[in-house]
C-alpha cells in the first residue's frame, strides 16, 4: 500500500523535459508520470518540497545545481540513469563523470533500464549506488496491437524503423543497406531524422505518439539497429504495437526482444535476418512480452520507499 503524506507532494521528479515528439526519456518519464497520477499521487516537476518524502532524479537531464539546492537526506533520493553515454554517443564528453559524480554525492539508490547498462557502467568503473534493474514501459494507452493484421499472401513484409535522434550510431548504416533490397520483396518506412538520404525507404518526419503507434499498427515487423542502446523506447513501443523485430544485437536490445525477432550482428546478415523473420512472422509475434507500465510503475514506488510493503514484480 501507498505510504501516506502529511503535505507537499507524493514525489519529485527532477527531468528537463522537451516538447513533443521527443525522445524515449522523456516519452517514458511522461508515461511514468501518467500512470502515478491515475493511482492519485502528486508529482512535483524539479522542486523538493520540505514535506515530500522522495525524488527521482534522471540521468544528467536536469539542473544539477538545482537538484543539489533543494536534495535532502531525510528524503529518498533515487537517480535513474541511462547509457553510459559515451558509450550510447560514441564520445566521451564528461557526462558520464558528471553522472557518477551526482550518484555519488546525492543517490540512496538507482535504477538502470538493462543489465547491458549495469554491466557497462561497471567495466568503466562506475559503481553506482544500490543499483535495481527496471526496464522502460510503453504508455499502454497509445502503444498496442490491433485485433488482427492484414493477410501476408501476396504483398510485401512491412518494416518499419524510427528515431528522434540523427547520430549515425541509430542504425543508419543498416537502413542504407535495405534501401538496396528488391521493394517487391520488403516495403520499408523511417519514421524521424535521418543524416542519409533514401531511394526507395519511405521517410517521415518526427510525429507525436499517437501518429507513431498509428504508423506501427499498419506494420509487419520493425528494424531496432542501433549501436549501444541501453533500453529502446522505440522498439518497447514497436513491440507493444505487436511488432517482431530484427535487431543488432547490441546494448539491451537483447534483453527486450527475447524470442520475438531476430539478430543479426554484421550488416551482411541483415537480409537474411530479415527472411527468417517473414517466415516466422506469427511464430515470433506470439512470443512478445513487453514490460507494463503498471508494473514498472510498482518497481519504481517500491524503490522510492513509496510503498509499505514490497509489490509483485
Amino acid at each position: 500500500m501507498l505510504r501516506s503524506r502529511s503535505g507537499g507532494a507524493d514525489l519529485a521528479l527532477f527531468h528537463e523535459f522537451a516538447p513533443p515528439p521527443g525522445g524515449g526519456g522523456h516519452q517514458f518519464l511522461r508515461g511514468l508520470v501518467a500512470e502515478l497520477e491515475r493511482r492519485g499521487l502528486v508529482v512535483e516537476t524539479n522542486v523538493l518540497s520540505p514535506d515530500t518524502p522522495a525524488c527521482l532524479f534522471n540521468s544528467f537531464n536536469f539542473d544539477f545545481r538545482r537538484l543539489r539546492r533543494f536534495a535532502r537526506r531525510d528524503a529518498r533520493m533515487v537517480h535513474r540513469v541511462d547509457g553510459p553515454i559515451g558509450v550510447y554517443r560514441g564520445y566521451d564528453d564528461g557526462t558520464d563523470r558528471r553522472v557518477a559524480t551526482v550518484n555519488r554525492e546525492l543517490a540512496h539508490a538507482t535504477v538502470v533500464q538493462s543489465r547491458w547498462s549495469l554491466e557497462r557502467h561497471h567495466d568503466l568503473g562506475i559503481d553506482l549506488r544500490e543499483p535495481v534493474v527496471i526496464p522502460n514501459a510503453p504508455d499502454p494507452g497509445i502503444f498496442f496491437p490491433r485485433p488482427e493484421r492484414d493477410p501476408r499472401e501476396g504483398r510485401p513484409l512491412r518494416l518499419l524503423a524510427s528515431s528522434w535522434s540523427d547520430n549515425p550510431r541509430k542504425g543508419f548504416d543498416a537502413l542504407t543497406r535495405l534501401d538496396e533490397l528488391d521493394a517487391r520483396r520488403f516495403e520499408i518506412t523511417f519514421v524521424g531524422r535521418s543524416p542519409a538520404t533514401f531511394e526507395r525507404i519511405r521517410t517521415v518526419p518526427p510525429v507525436p505518439s499517437v501518429e507513431l503507434a498509428e504508423l506501427l499498427r499498419r506494420q509487419d515487423a520493425y528494424l531496432a539497429a542501433s549501436r549501444d542502446d541501453p533500453c529502446s523506447n522505440a522498439l518497447l513501443e514497436a513491440l507493444a504495437c505487436g511488432l517482431p523485430a530484427v535487431y543488432r544485437r547490441s546494448g539491451g536490445h537483447p534483453e527486450l526482444v527475447g524470442e520475438a525477432g531476430v539478430p543479426f550482428d554484421e550488416i551482411d546478415e541483415l537480409p537474411e535476418a530479415l527472411e527468417r523473420l517473414a517466415e516466422g512472422l506469427d511464430r515470433f509475434r506470439d512470443a512478445i512480452r513487453v514490460p507494463s507500465i503498471s508494473d514498472v510503475a510498482d518497481r519504481y514506488l517500491a524503490i522510492l520507499g513509496l510503498v509499505t510493503e514490497p509489490t509483485d514484480g
